[in-house]
């Protein structure tokens, strides 16, 4: 496919075709070389463990041009580490980081012409992907992996771009269980969350809250992406062992110390959100998308009184993005060139 008739403003947050993927098979106990392919099909076997017992694994980045025009990937070092304990956890052979970094370097430049174009707001989402396809009928790990990567360009995940969404506190579904694999990043996550997902739609708010599974007491995360709390000076995120480590949640976190902003990551009771000023949900797809409404029992809680213009998350999400882009100077080194 040609990008030539793409409208990169205006581009939605979905699948583009693009000219390569690349993958990689584990066999015999070690990884193949990397291949360039154009077919957006996988040749799977019907008994793979990855589609009969969910051994499977993923993750998320994003590539943007600068104002220099450099394509720069964002921390993908820690994209490669969370997936290798992804993998531990449901007994997949690691990828090794430089393996990982290789085949990201490959594909993005084999797909170089659908990286968004600076100042566009659009970015190219990385999609690495690994399967347990090795035939097995008894439970039981894989004999052969696959592990691919495939990008497309995309715009902002919520359509209406930087803009607030509702949330509702969803206590009708649990996303995971505690010392289960919340805290990775596997298929069975999002789909165990997608039925909140319908439940909250249905009823007019864009965004689920989960709470802990055990007592219902604690926050975990959002159904898209981490919990965030602004309360004065303070930025505050749930720690939690069923949620997923956010690498956007990390940088932000950082962010806001460099701010000048006092970090805390900790049990957050739900019955807190009456006393924070500014809710966000982050992650690498909604990067950080600010919440002004929670419903949690039938009652409304909001964050709109501060000027939305001038709150601590606009002046957040202003900082990372720029350091994507190069308007600002990477000063923690996080930006990969490719």
């Amino acid at each position: 496919m040609s990008n030539s008739n793409l409208d990169w403003s205006n581009l939605a947050f979905g699948y583009i075709t693009t000219k390569a993927n690349i993958r990689y098979y584990y066999r015999n106990n070690k990884w193949s070389a990397g291949e360039l392919v154009e077919d957006e099909y996988l040749p799977i076997h019907m008994a793979a463990p990855a589609l009969n017992y969910g051994q499977e694994a993923f993750e998320g980045l994003k590539a943007f041009t600068t104002k220099k025009g450099e394509v720069v990937v964002f921390r993908p070092g820690d994209n490669a580490r969370r997936l290798q304990k992804s993998c531990e956890r449901i007994f997949i052979p690691s990828v090794p980081e430089e393996l990982f970094l290789e085949a990201l370097t490959k594909v993005v430049q084999a797909n170089k012409e659908f990286v968004p174009p600076y100042g566009t707001g659009a970015s190219l989402y990385i999609r690495p992907l690994i399967l347990g396809i090795g035939p097995k009928v008894g439970l039981g790990p894989a004999d052969e992996y696959l592990f691919v990567i495939f990008v497309t360009p995309v715009g902002p995940y919520y359509k209406g771009g930087f803009k607030p969404v509702k949330a509702l506190v969803v206590e009708e579904f649990d996303r995971a269980a505690p010392l289960g694999v919340g805290d990775c990043k596997v298929g069975g996550n999002y789909a165990a969350g997608l039925r909140g997902s319908e439940f909250c739609l249905k009823k007019n708010f864009q965004v689920a809250l989960y709470l802990d599974a055990s007592e219902k007491k604690y926050i975990d995360e959002f159904s898209t992406s981490n919990f965030i709390a602004i309360a004065g000076d303070k930025y505050i995120s749930p720690n939690s062992k069923s949620v997923l480590p956010s690498i956007t949640n990390d940088s932000l976190a950082t962010i806001a110390a460099d701010l000048g902003l006092k970090v805390e990551k900790r049990p957050v009771e739900i019955r807190e959100i009456k006393d924070f000023d500014e809710i966000g949900a982050v992650g690498t797809a909604a990067v950080l998308t600010p919440v002004n409404l929670i419903n949690y029992q039938g009652q409304d809680y909001y964050f709109d009184k501060i000027d939305f213009e001038k709150s601590t998350l606009v002046r957040l999400y202003n900082r990372l993005t720029k350091i994507q882009t190069g308007d600002e100077p990477d000063k923690f080194n996080w930006l990969y060139q490719v």
